[in-house]
């Protein structure tokens, strides 16, 4: 498996989250390649602590955006991906390597979605309790498996230039 990117920095520059889906399936075996592309992420001694629910149901895709504030477009996405993260598999059973590790996989699938073609949004869950409860609830996960996200994925209706947001006064060389 070699693939290459004419230019992988204006690549990463295009992805930009989609909030607007046109109707549409997306077929498994794109949702697989998006999901080995998250399962590709490192993570804190290998431990792989990520976790996915894959949601397609309506109902369940309409109940998340109600406790997502800005997860509106759940409601027309052709799915959406729960990330979650098992506490238990954590390195050293820790909230934050949990959290980086998850994050990495994230990043990983919303380039996967950008080169497929395909629309994505990262939408919040974790740390805000109500939102973990709610989403705990609607998906039936059990105590050690934490939502940290949810990444609603579609046919894109909107097109966005790439864009940078290089901001030079963030960067500090060899002492802050």
């Amino acid at each position: 498996m070699s693939g290459t990117i004419a230019d992988p920095i204006e690549f990463i520059l295009g992805r930009r989250s989609i909030r607007s889906f046109l109707p549409g399936e997306i077929d498994a075996t794109v949702v697989r390649k998006i999901l080995e592309a998250a399962m590709a992420a490192p993570s804190a001694m290998a431990k792989d602590p990520w976790r996915f629910v894959v949601v397609r149901d309506r109902r369940t895709l309409l109940s998340l955006s109600e406790t997502l504030s800005n997860g509106k477009m759940l409601v027309t996405a052709a799915l959406g991906i729960v990330v979650c993260g098992d506490i238990e598999v954590a390195h050293d059973r820790q909230l934050s390597y949990l959290l980086q590790d998850c994050s990495a996989a994230i990043e990983n699938m919303l380039l996967a979605i950008h080169g497929l073609g395909l629309g994505g949004c990262w939408l919040g869950i974790h740390p805000r309790v109500n939102r973990i409860t709610h989403v705990r609830s609607v998906l039936g996960l059990p105590d050690n498996i934490i939502p940290v996200a949810c990444i609603a994925i579609g046919h894109p209706a909107e097109k966005k230039e790439p864009r940078t947001r290089y901001n030079e006064t963030y960067v500090h060389y060899d002492r802050w």
